[in-house]
């Protein structure tokens, strides 16, 4: 019996219809919507500290203190730590405050060509060691809590393993340790980055260095984009089609979108070591990354360490930052794996409340 297509006219027209609808509200809330009205970062903080272009803020609290020990947070050089704080109702900072933590922050700034020399070794030894030096000053403690998020991540551990009597807790998340453990993980859709860093020659990378003097944020925005190409070429028409018309659903895709575009460069030098020590010769993990003449000797890390990982992250796979527990001096190590992706962690509903809470939960037995 011959295969018949059924037709349904009436149906095909009014799905059209709401389409169409649809389509009409969106245009007109998109046109509504001004530029200076997508905030992100808009938790109240204040500038306590700068050396250079870096900046330490303190956030205002909200709620009275549950936790001795003040927290840092450091995001890496290849985007913003506002990624923390990315809406008011999706914010690990806000979750954190409202739990009583006394929290801080470090922007690194802007990075131009006049930062092309600056290394590592400047922004965990200098910048981040002078930004501990200031907390303590400040409350009158010789030791603080860190929360590294991904290249944040390796600079708070690098920092706990070069000077483990200033940290208290190491707190990292979605972080690199194993740069190399991508390999074991068997997901082809997974550590792309890793691959395209291991495909090129230390001359390509001091190539791409050389003639922009930094690497680029578009640059690796485009590296970003190309991990999902499908999302990519279609988020402006389908996945905008899905929340245009409703204003809260829009206003959060329109934030990520501001987000995923302010990534600024990455400073020369720094980034060599990051593409070359890390990335290519995994030197981290085998304890050989050196920074201000000393090696970064993980075993030397004897602090609580709390591990927030990502299961389904392709940029950062799961087993290149679970290998930190294998790796480190301490007996108190704790890891909590959630589901989703890199970004999720942050902005997901479904993280919202396991990511603050668990952290808070662990901070507080051990404080």
């Amino acid at each position: 019996m011959p295969l018949r297509l059924q037709l349904d006219p009436a149906g095909t027209v009014k799905e059209f219809a709401e389409i169409s609808g649809r389509l009409v509200r969106g245009s007109e809330l998109l046109r509504s919507v001004k530029d200076q009205e997508v905030e992100i970062g808009t938790t109240p903080k204040k500038e306590v500290f700068r050396i250079d272009k870096t900046v330490l803020y303190r956030y205002d609290a909200v709620a009275a203190p549950t936790i001795n020990t003040p927290v840092l947070v450091v995001y890496g050089l290849v985007g913003r730590y506002t990624m923390a704080d990315l809406q008011e109702d999706r914010s690990l900072v806000r979750n954190l405050l409202a739990q009583g933590i006394d929290l801080y922050a470090v922007d690194w700034g802007n990075p131009t060509r006049a930062d092309r020399w600056l290394t590592i070794d400047d922004y965990v030894d200098d910048y981040l060691a002078s930004c501990v030096e200031h907390i303590c000053e400040a409350h009158g403690i010789d030791q603080v809590t860190l929360l590294g998020i991904c290249e944040g991540g390796v600079f708070t551990t690098c920092y706990a393993a070069l000077h483990p009597d200033r940290v208290r807790n190491l707190i990292v998340t979605i972080t690199p340790i194993d740069f190399h453990a991508d390999q074991a993980d068997g997901r082809a859709d997974h550590g792309f980055i890793n691959l395209w860093t291991r495909s090129l020659d230390k001359e390509d990378v001091d190539r791409l260095i050389e003639a922009n003097g930094n690497l680029p944020g578009e640059l690796m925005s485009f590296v970003f984009s190309s991990m999902t190409p499908l999302a990519t070429l279609t988020k402006y028409n389908l996945g905008m089609l899905d929340v245009m018309d409703d204003e809260k659903k829009l206003m959060n895709f329109l934030r990520m979108e501001k987000w995923l575009q302010d990534r600024p460069h990455h400073p020369g030098e720094a980034a060599k070591q990051w593409l070359g020590d890390l990335y290519q010769d995994n030197k981290l993990v085998k304890n050989q990354f050196v920074l201000s003449g000393r090696k970064v000797e993980l075993p030397n890390i004897t602090m609580p360490v709390l591990n927030i990982y990502a299961e389904n992250d392709h940029i950062i796979p799961p087993q290149t930052s679970r290998a930190l527990g294998d790796h480190v001096g301490t007996d108190d190590y704790t890891e909590i794996g959630l589901p989703g992706g890199h970004v999720g962690v942050f902005v997901s509903g479904k993280s919202q409340g396991v990511v603050g809470k668990g952290i808070t939960d662990w901070l507080r037995e051990r404080s």
